[in-house]
């Protein structure tokens, strides 16, 4: 599940239904992408972020990378 997606739709107290109308895209296909079945394009990326208020990076590639000398990487 793509949790930031998640999170943001919960606290702005929003149904599936109202962001996928307000991204413009289907509510089945908004459900898929939030439950990480479907991958949107940066485009859709881009509806679904401005539907939330939110960056795109933020809801879709905000992951916690270690940096190259930290510990446990590789």
């Amino acid at each position: 599940m793509r949790t930031a997606l998640c999170k943001r739709r919960e606290k702005l107290n929003l149904t599936h239904d109202k962001v996928a109308n307000k991204a413009e895209i289907s509510r089945a296909y908004y459900s898929n992408i939030e439950a990480g079945r479907k991958d949107p394009s940066l485009k859709v990326m881009k509806r679904i972020a401005d539907a939330l208020g939110a960056k795109v990076d933020v809801l879709f590639f905000d992951q916690k990378v270690p940096k190259r000398n930290e510990r446990g990487a590789g």
